[in-house]
Formats: C-alpha cells, structure tokens, sequence
C-alpha cells in the first residue's frame, strides 16, 4: 500500500499548514468554455510512462472561464455543490483547474479561518492571476500552486475534498493524474466532480467513462446526480482499496456519444 494511504491525516495537514506559511506558491488546469465544440481537440500523447494513453480526445483548454460567477451565482451553483460535496469550516479543500478563481474564492469562505484551499492550475498567467486576486481579498487561508498536465502535486493524507469542476475532459494523461492525486487525500476524503453529460471532444465527459477511469485508478464512486444548475452532473468517489501498479491498470474504451446520468438510490435531481 503507498506511504500516501498509511500516513495519518492529521501530519498531512501540519504540512501543508507549513506550506501554506511560506505564502503563495505556483500549479494545474483551467476551466473550460461550456459552448460549443471547440475547432481543436488533443489526442492523449502516448507517452511511456507505464500508465495507459486514455482512449478518448482530450478537449483543448480554451478559457479559464466556464460561464460569468454572476450568471452561475444567479443558479447558486458554488453553494449547491458546496454542499452536496459536504464542504465545512475547518476542511482542506484543492480547487484543481481553480481558473480564475470562481470556487477557489467561494471555498475559502466556505471553509472559515481554521481551514485552508489549495488551488492549482496548470497555465502560469492564470494562477498568477488568480494569486493576485487571493491577495486583494486578504483571503489568508488560501494559497495557489502552479501544477503539472499529468501530476496535481500534492501534500499527502491532506485533503479532505478534492474539486474537480468542468475540467476533468481537459486532462490529457487521467490514469496517472488520478493515480498521483490518490495518496493526497484523507481517509474519509472524497473527489468531487462536475462535469457536462457528452463526449470529451465538446467538453464533457460521458458519466459511463468518468466512472469506468477513477474505478481503474482505484477509486469507488460515492454517488452520482443530474446537476442542471452546474452544467451537466456531480459525482464523488472516493480511494478504495490499494492503489493499483501502474502497469495493471486497463484503459477504458470510449463511446461515441454520452450517456444519460444514472441516479442512485437516496439521490434526486436539483
């Protein structure tokens, strides 16, 4: 089992406490325009890293914003998903492919002084950007990472939820971004996922695949839900089990269309 799933959570967030008082760091993914099919699109590079290439396209990153925060404010979409994910003061939280900033902002309220966000993005203006903004708002619980394509980078046993909103489709390599995020989170930490219900390509991810790709990279979903106000859907998961070899995990094959969001028992629509 790796050290990430042994070590106590508590040691976790001493560490990232102490990171976090070296002020703001630069890390991962934008967010990504909800329209249309972009004119471009990035096949996942077949790189010999001992992870499977996804069998999907990876949809370009085209903008740090999804839609205006006053249009998805007006929907109360940060609140609702807030929480659904069962975000509370004292959490530490990662805002991946945090953008301009959106839930990063939200979060840091959300969770009050005694806890603490990590956001990460993997365009340095974007993340310098959003650095500053953290700054204006005197939000001193609050600290941004510059990231890598295929590793969020962080603290291990820290997290007790991961964000993961309208950017999962932009993740070129996902068995090993998964895989490298897995130790980060604490034993009762769980990713949240929002995402839109079609294919990569257009922006989304069909719920059957995004499924199909964290069971392979040793997660178990929690629950699953129509989310109209944020686009499309919300899933979480959670680590399950040991964390598989690289080399044993199996691609998962992609369909050509989306696929409806299945509802679990004691879940409804919005």
């Amino acid at each position: 089992m790796p050290a990430g799933d042994r070590r106590d959570g508590r040691s976790g967030g001493r560490r990232l406490r102490s990171a976090l008082a070296l002020g703001i760091a630069l890390l991962l993914l934008a967010g990504c325009d909800g329209g249309a099919a972009v004119p471009r699109e990035r096949k996942a590079p077949a790189k010999n890293t001992g992870f499977p290439a996804a069998d999907r396209p990876v949809a370009t990153i085209v903008s740090a914003r999804w839609s205006t925060e006053e249009a998805r404010d007006r929907l109360n979409e940060a609140e609702k998903v807030m929480g659904l994910a069962g975000i509370k003061p004292g959490m530490t939280v990662a805002d991946i492919g945090a953008g301009e900033g959106y839930y990063t902002i939200r979060l840091g309220q959300r969770v009050g002084k005694e806890g603490r966000v990590v956001a990460e993005d993997i365009v340095p203006d974007t993340i310098e950007a959003l650095g500053k903004r953290v700054l204006q708002q005197r939000l001193d619980n609050v600290s941004v990472r510059l990231g890598l394509p295929a590793d969020p980078r962080l603290p291990e046993a820290s997290f007790d939820r991961v964000l993961m909103v309208h950017m999962y489709h932009e993740i070129e390599s996902p068995y090993e971004f998964l895989w490298r995020m897995r130790p980060s989170l604490t034993p009762d930490g769980q990713v949240i996922v929002v995402d839109a219900d079609r294919p990569t390509e257009h922006h989304g991810t069909p719920p059957d695949l995004l499924k199909c790709e964290f069971t392979a990279a040793g997660y178990a979903p929690v629950s699953m839900r129509p989310m109209p106000s944020a686009g499309g859907y919300i899933a979480i998961f959670r680590a399950a089990g040991e964390r598989p070899e690289p080399g044993m995990i199996k691609a998962c094959k992609s369909g050509a269309r989306a696929t409806p969001v299945a509802v679990q028992s004691g879940q409804g629509s919005e």
